[in-house]
């Protein structure tokens, strides 16, 4: 336990970020799962939706809560995949 009226708010301060960084990893996971649902699943919506997870993932790097490097790849993956799906689809 920090004894330092200093150190004791800096602890709450991390409390409030980890949980803060926690809830927009989660929200990543849960958009990119989706994403990878509706694309199998030859939704007509997945080009919205991995848009929508381009940009959450584009905040999170923002935030510093992923490298920027890790939002690039989950975005590229995402990204081809749809291409893959669409691809398909028109033939």
């Amino acid at each position: 336990m920090p004894n330092l009226k200093s150190a004791k708010k800096e602890l709450r301060k991390s409390k409030r970020r980890t949980a803060s960084n926690a809830a927009t990893r989660q929200e990543i996971k849960k958009m990119v799962k989706g994403g990878n649902r509706a694309i199998s699943a030859k939704d007509p919506k997945a080009h919205d939706l991995v848009r929508q997870t381009a940009k959450t993932l584009d905040k999170a790097a923002k935030k510093g809560v992923i490298k920027k490097n890790t939002a690039s790849r989950k975005k590229s993956r995402l990204q081809k995949k749809l291409n893959t799906a669409e691809k398909v689809t028109k033939k």
